[in-house]
């Protein structure tokens, strides 16, 4: 049997801990809040969307940041494993719409129980309130954890405490990034990782909202548009597109379209200002909204252009699309000549806004980067620089798009580590 400490009781680190103890480990979490899953309990708004049911091809297209490398941990423990592991310790979960996974109850708290209840049954010790402060590193071997001082004046039994080093035969890292800081999330493994030698990439938050230059969007504040299709430009290359769900700010925009989106054009977005454009009426061409619109103006020929719009758009939409039409509000619709109405067509279809930059890590649903791929075994999320040191979750450089798919990768490589805890060297005497 071997010694293993999980630092960090997030996704990854108590998947990790159920993993390795099911193996017969001796098993610790060490988690420096007051109790397990904190930022699991606020994902998918407090109800916690723990994967997605999908075929795995889908899984991977889903994958923003190297998802090769994610092919043997993922298909090690699929999104089917995690929905009959969490079922089989009493927490019932539901498919809904684009395939999300939820707990029946709506609750995320069902889930981190149901984790927390094989903790228990597995004889996992969970210690609370303990920050790790640094890695035990000797000839590119872990040997263990050093902890963090306790306020003395509360913690009174540590005052004699000569050592704060904890010794294993494994140790996995499952910190989590930087979003949601909140949290504890505050981007220690990153420390760990560059410490022990290990490169860690660019930085980023990812599903996140952007701002955007116009004014206009705080007019627009808190309308959701369902059934619009974006592309983001740079220049004239088209960085992504994507159909679906999207909201306006009193800083720009946001949704899950808009957060999806972040994720790819992060990178570009720090280098230059991008544009993102909405097609308003995308199942219809620009023929056929032509056509929709003469329709309109026909049933009232003599209302004011004004009011002529109401089953078009969104009433808190019409004043921007009259503003940016050029159209006099006043002018009856029997007036509007085919150039006017092209004009209409044409920001309807290709309605535009200067994408200026990316809200920050408070917003991110997760962080883009992390430790580099390239330094770590890809099946059992080990390095291949420091034997005993395992990474598992956000704190590596892989990312996906909302879903469920960060869930997924946190359950699939925080098993992968698990599984493959304390058998890099010979057991611990």
């Amino acid at each position: 049997m071997s010694k293993v400490l999980i630092v960090g009781g997030g996704a990854a680190g108590m998947i990790a801990a159920v993993a390795a103890a099911g193996q017969g480990h001796e098993v610790h979490i060490y988690e420096k809040n007051e109790k397990l899953g904190k930022k699991l309990f606020i994902t998918g708004k407090g109800r916690c969307n723990v994967t997605n049911n999908c075929d795995l091809e889908e899984i991977f297209a889903a994958i923003v940041t190297n998802s090769r490398f994610l092919y043997s941990s993922i298909y090690g423990f699929t999104n089917q494993d995690i929905m009959e592991l969490l079922e089989k310790a009493g927490c019932p979960l539901k498919t809904e719409r684009g395939n999300r996974v939820f707990p029946v109850s709506d609750k995320s708290s069902d889930v981190i129980r149901a984790l927390s209840g094989l903790l228990q049954k597995l004889s996992v010790k969970i210690h609370y309130k303990e920050e790790v402060e640094g890695l035990i590193l000797e000839n590119h071997v872990c040997k263990g954890v050093i902890l963090k001082d306790r306020d003395r004046r509360k913690e009174a039994e540590y005052t004699h405490s000569s050592s704060r080093q904890r010794e294993a035969d494994c140790v996995i890292i499952a910190t989590g990034g930087l979003s949601y800081p909140s949290t504890g999330s505050t981007g220690d493994g990153y420390r760990f990782a560059r410490e022990a030698g290990l490169a860690v990439t660019d930085l980023s938050p990812a599903l996140v909202p952007f701002e955007t230059e116009e004014p206009e969007v705080r007019e627009l504040q808190g309308l959701s548009l369902k059934n619009i299709q974006i592309k983001v430009y740079q220049g004239k290359r088209i960085l992504y597109e994507e159909f679906g769900e999207m909201l306006f700010t009193h800083f720009g925009v946001s949704g899950p379209v808009i957060l999806s989106a972040g994720s790819y054009v992060a990178k570009a977005i720090k280098k230059e200002r991008l544009v993102l454009s909405i097609d308003l009426k995308p199942a219809l061409t620009r023929e056929q909204l032509d056509a929709r619109i003469l329709r309109e103006f026909g049933a009232l020929i003599n209302k004011q252009f004004k009011n002529s719009l109401g089953s078009l758009y969104p009433s808190k939409l019409i004043p921007v699309i009259i503003e940016r039409s050029g159209i006099l509000a006043e002018k009856k619709v029997n007036e509007i000549t085919k150039k006017e109405r092209q004009k209409l067509v044409e920001i309807t279809k290709d309605f535009r806004l200067t994408l200026t930059g990316l809200r920050g890590y408070n917003e991110a649903i997760i962080t883009q980067g992390g430790v580099s791929v390239k330094e770590i075994n890809p099946s059992t999320m080990e390095s291949k620089k420091v034997q005993g040191l395992s990474f598992a979750g956000e704190v590596l450089d892989v990312d996906g798009i909302t879903g469920g798919f960060n869930l997924q990768i946190a359950w699939s490589t925080g098993w992968a580590a698990g599984m493959s805890a304390g058998n890099a060297r010979p057991e611990s005497g």
